[in-house]
């Protein structure tokens, strides 16, 4: 059998949230699942001035099998990164693409 070999432009995007990273992954699948989509969730640790706590960063990359638009990833790793935010009851999270990080916070002071 000859190999099939596709490419596209590269583009990554990735989620960085706090949370259970074994529920994460049971989110992303079921994300996954409902949209056609496939994405990493690798466990972390985030350390911050006066603590830290365990998390996930989730990544998507435009896959050449089935390429996209930059904006498209983006709008689906946002879609996907407010989904976590309510489901792993955190206040925010922060989406970076190669250009720039994007924070959402739904914290009352925003700090």
């Amino acid at each position: 059998m000859t190999p099939r070999h596709e490419a596209c432009s590269a583009y990554s995007v990735s989620i960085f949230i706090a949370g259970d990273a074994k529920l994460a992954a049971m989110i992303c699948r079921e994300f996954c699942d409902a949209e056609g989509l496939c994405v990493t969730v690798t466990p972390t640790t985030y350390v911050y001035t006066g603590g830290q706590e365990d998390g996930v960063i989730v990544g998507l990359i435009n896959y050449p099998r089935f390429p996209k638009t930059p904006g498209a990833i983006y709008a689906t790793a946002n879609e996907l990164a407010e989904r976590l935010c309510q489901m792993l009851g955190q206040q925010s999270f922060t989406v970076q693409t190669p250009d720039a990080a994007f924070w959402t916070s739904y914290r009352g002071d925003a700090a």
